[in-house]
C-alpha cells in the first residue's frame, strides 16, 4: 500500500467511483493491479469489498490523498498546489485575493509561506544559478561573422527549398520569421518604477534576463544556419 498525492481537489477532474458512480473526494482508493485506465473506488465501496470483472477485493491498492506536508508542517500538498495556482490567477503580491481563493489560509500565511519557500529558498536560488551558468557557457556571446559567397541561394517563399532551410534566407543572413517570434511580448508591459519592492524589481529583472537568453538562442540558430548554408 502506497500513499500518493492526486494533486486534484476537483472531483470532476477524475473518473467517478467504479462501484457507486459517485464523484470521488480524497482520500479514495486506486487499484494497483488493474489498468491501464485507473480503477478508482470510494472508501465506502472499498470497505464493502466491491469487485467488478477482473478487479478483485484482494488486489494491491494505493490510497490517493494529498493531505500530507511537503515543504513544512501545516501546509498540505494540496494547499501548496492551491497556493501556486492562486498566485498565478491573482498575481504576485495580491495576497488578499490569493487567500480568498485558497479559503484555508490567511493573507499573512500565504505571503510568508510563498516568500520563504519559493522566493527566498536557497535551494531554488542555487539551482537556478547553476542552470544559468551552464547555459551561458554553452552559448558564448559574439557577432555572427560575415562570410561572402559567390551567389547565395534565394529560395522563393513556401518553396520546397525554403521549407528545407526552415525559412532561412542566406542572402540576408536572417530568417523569414524570427525564432521565438513573440518573445518581446513578455517585456511590453514591464515598467520599472521607483516604488518597486526589491522582490518585484528582482522578478522584473529575471524576465529581462530570460528574454536575453532567448535572444542568444536566436543568434545561435542564425549562426548555425549561416554555417550550413
Amino acid at each position: 500500500m502506497d500513499r500518493l498525492a492526486s494533486f486534484g481537489n476537483d472531483p470532476f477532474d477524475k473518473p467517478p467511483c467504479r462501484g457507486c458512480s459517485s464523484y470521488l473526494t480524497e482520500p479514495y482508493i486506486k487499484c494497483a493491479e488493474c489498468g491501464p485506465s485507473p480503477f478508482l473506488l470510494c472508501l465506502q465501496c472499498f470497505t464493502k469489498g466491491f469487485e467488478y470483472k477482473k478487479h478483485e477485493s484482494d488486489h494491491r491498492y494505493e490510497i490517493m490523498t494529498s493531505d500530507f506536508p511537503v515543504l513544512e508542517p501545516g501546509w498540505t500538498a494540496q494547499e501548496e498546489v492551491s497556493l501556486l495556482e492562486a498566485v498565478m490567477d491573482c498575481g504576485f503580491g495580491n495576497w488578499q485575493d490569493v487567500a480568498y481563493q485558497m479559503r484555508t489560509k490567511t493573507k499573512e500565511e500565504c505571503e510568508s509561506h510563498y516568500m520563504k519557500n519559493f522566493i527566498n529558498n536557497p535551494l531554488f536560488s542555487s539551482t537556478l544559478l547553476s542552470l544559468r551558468k551552464t547555459k551561458d557557457s554553452r552559448f558564448a556571446e559574439g557577432a555572427i561573422p560575415f562570410k561572402p559567397t559567390d551567389e547565395p541561394p534565394r529560395p522563393t517563399f513556401d518553396s520546397v527549398l525554403s521549407r528545407d532551410m526552415a525559412g532561412y534566407m542566406p542572402a540576408r543572413a536572417d530568417f523569414m520569421e524570427e525564432f521565438d517570434n513573440y518573445a518581446e511580448w513578455d517585456l511590453k508591459d514591464i515598467d520599472f518604477v521607483d516604488d518597486d519592492s526589491d522582490v518585484l524589481r528582482a522578478l522584473k529583472l529575471a524576465v529581462v534576463d530570460i528574454y536575453h537568453s532567448r535572444l542568444k538562442e536566436r543568434q545561435r540558430r542564425k549562426k548555425e544556419a549561416s554555417r550550413r548554408s
